[in-house]
């Protein structure tokens, strides 16, 4: 298990919600609905009153969380020799692009393609821009 929750090789920290915060109230709700064999249609549902972007972020970020964990979980068995491919199946390969190192779709090893596909996740997460950590300040489409 140490290996599985060794945070600088495959754990990532959780993003917290500050206790006492309407954000942190708001995973708590999440959190008791998808743990009650609810339906999950109503489960996601948006609460009366509270505001759709944070609902969205608040579920993202525990969706991020979450595959970090079942990520951890395997990672040790998908190596740069044993999963030489980021694929979806034999019909389909993923390639990384993110215009900065990698200018164009580039193919690279799973665990590696893994890394950068997390790293941007939570850089996006962690962007206030993007995810305010104040409730109610969200960006409107």
């Amino acid at each position: 298990l140490k290996q599985v929750f060794n945070k600088d090789k495959t754990f990532r920290p959780k993003r917290k919600f500050e206790p006492g915060t309407q954000r942190f109230e708001l995973h708590k709700r999440a959190q008791a609905s998808l743990n009650s064999g609810v339906d999950l249609k109503a489960a996601v549902q948006l609460p009366s009153g509270e505001d759709q972007n944070d609902w969205v972020a608040v579920h993202v970020v525990d969706f991020f969380n979450r595959i970090n964990l079942i990520y951890g979980t395997i990672c040790e068995f998908c190596t740069e020799r044993t999963c030489p491919v980021m694929s979806g199946g034999p019909k389909y390969e993923y390639r990384w692009q993110d215009d900065i190192k990698y200018k164009k779709p580039t193919a690279l090893p799973a665990p590696q393609y893994m890394n950068l596909l997390m790293d941007w996740i939570e850089v996006q997460i962690n962007n206030e821009d993007i995810f305010p950590t104040s409730v109610g300040k969200c960006q409107e489409e």
